[in-house]
């Protein structure tokens, strides 16, 4: 009999088990129906010696000191800050939109007040800023949205961002600086060992089991639990009684190259050219030094 059974051994399961275990003092088995712990942040070694995301680029950013001290327990950190091009018009161009993207795209000089000016002489009054669309043109207009939002928003979700919620571009940031750092949280780190050797540290306690590649579905009834978390599919967990959820997901094409960097940063986003909307180069995140590259292509599905 284990006092819990937590279910899936990603983000939440992992800690939600290792609170236990080390807080409480409880048993618990964690259960996972791939081969690995770690959920979508999985890492791992490739043919070439590469350490790879399997599920796309996980980059560890966060203001919360609470989290970096909770996670220092389980990893040591390489400072990594994430930078991100844009392939608009045959140019690469940082995204988050900042001032160097405008002036090397139209071939101006602007200054930080100037862009200021700029970006108020094309902005659309929305009356109320609901969808995805909204954000962008009643921030930087519909140009600069047709550039570098609509294509790859529309790639990524199926849908235009005329029909999606306004939170789905609300995160990204517009700047009228030269700051091209994706993300502009205080803490600003990579695992040094990965995100794999991390989540192995935390559920590393002889009050934690953990069983892969196994499916609640088919264990639920011979198990004996006191409790249980389920942080899985919830149209599942039902049974898919009122239906299934529409989830979009991703298709991953990993592949390696024989040359020593393919591109200048980490992810080079393509809204406008090719099926796929984004490329990563993992030895921008783990720093590695290799006469050969590892990149994913990321193609968006259903």
């Amino acid at each position: 009999m284990f006092d819990w059974l937590i279910v899936g051994a990603g983000f939440a399961g992992s800690v939600l088990a290792e609170r236990i275990a080390s807080q409480r003092q409880e048993s618990v088995v964690i259960i996972d129906r791939r081969n690995h712990v770690g959920g979508n942040a999985y890492d791992c070694y490739d043919e070439a010696g590469i350490l790879i995301h399997r599920y796309g680029p996980h980059i560890f950013h966060t203001n919360a000191q609470s989290i970096v001290d909770y996670l220092s327990q389980f990893t040591q950190w390489r400072p990594y800050e994430h930078r991100v091009l844009s392939l608009v018009d045959g140019k690469l161009l940082p995204i988050p939109i900042n001032l160097d993207t405008i002036n090397r795209l139209y071939g101006l000089e602007l200054t930080s007040e100037q862009l200021q000016d700029f970006f108020a002489f094309r902005r659309e009054t929305v009356k109320e800023v609901r969808t995805a669309e909204d954000v962008v043109v009643s921030t930087v207009g519909r140009e600069l949205y047709e550039k570098f939002f609509r294509g790859y928003t529309r790639k990524q979700w199926g849908v235009d961002p005329s029909q999606l919620s306004k939170s789905v571009t609300a995160r990204v940031p517009t700047r009228t600086d030269r700051d091209d750092r994706y993300f502009g949280d205080s803490f600003q780190n990579m695992p040094a060992g990965g995100y794999t050797r991390m989540f192995q540290r935390m559920l590393d306690s002889p009050k934690i089991k953990i069983m892969l590649q196994t499916d609640y579905r088919e264990i639920r009834d011979k198990i004996p639990f006191q409790q249980m978390i389920y942080t899985g599919p919830i149209d599942e967990y039902f049974d898919w009684k009122l239906g299934r959820l529409p989830y979009r997901s991703l298709r991953f094409e990993h592949t390696t190259l024989d040359c020593e960097q393919f591109q200048p940063v980490a992810v080079v986003n393509y809204p406008q050219t090719e099926k796929y909307t984004r490329i990563t180069e993992y030895k921008h995140l783990t720093g590695q030094q290799s006469p050969k590259t590892s990149l994913t292509y990321e193609y968006p599905t259903d």
